[in-house]
């Protein structure tokens, strides 16, 4: 399958679709269950932002010692939407820095390009999309292009993020339409 679009763009529509979703978050939602069974909803927010803040910092070369435990805990603090809303955008604009997607992005599990990067924060927000909106019972269909995008690489690399900890085992949806694909890969 072919990617129809680049690893940027992607990271544009998938965490602008993880912030039409935030938006949408009542007050009396943050504390609802999510797909995710170790978050609730803020915990699931917290998260992407804490991910979101991450971004300039890796792209911009630093190490995971460099940026310490800066980002440990809830950063979302008295006004979430606030908080997430400037982590997204600083995330989508370091990544449209020119020259972000050769730059070399170093992980605790080692090097990676930062189209590669930008590539795994794409993914994560476009299956974070699917739990947030479960969460809080929003509209849960994707992006087309983005399921197709995220499925097409996580066929090649989902037991590795299995291995690591972030999916759970694959569920069956061999009958089932591509998001369906994509979300049983990922263990939902």
């Amino acid at each position: 399958m072919i990617r129809a679009m680049d690893d940027v763009t992607a990271f544009q529509r998938a965490s602008d679709g993880f912030m039409a979703r935030a938006q949408r978050i009542q007050d009396d939602q943050w504390t609802a269950s999510t797909p995710c069974t170790e978050w609730d909803v803020r915990a699931l927010t917290n998260h992407v932002a804490v991910e979101y803040l991450w971004v300039p910092e890796m792209l911009a070369g630093h190490t995971i010692a460099d940026v310490g435990d800066r980002f440990d805990g809830d950063v979302l603090g008295d006004k979430p939407l606030e908080a997430l809303t400037e982590a997204q955008r600083k995330a989508v604009s370091a990544t449209q820095e020119p020259g972000a997607t050769s730059r070399t992005v170093h992980l605790s599990f080692g090097d990676m390009s930062g189209a590669e990067y930008i590539r795994q924060m794409a993914i994560d927000s476009t299956i974070h999309s699917w739990d947030l909106a479960r969460g809080i019972g929003g509209d849960d269909r994707l992006d087309p292009e983005l399921v197709d995008y995220a499925y097409a690489d996580l066929q090649k690399t989902a037991e590795d993020w299995r291995s690591a900890g972030a999916f759970g085992p694959e569920q069956d949806a061999a009958d089932a339409g591509v998001q369906a694909k994509l979300l049983a890969l990922t263990g939902r």
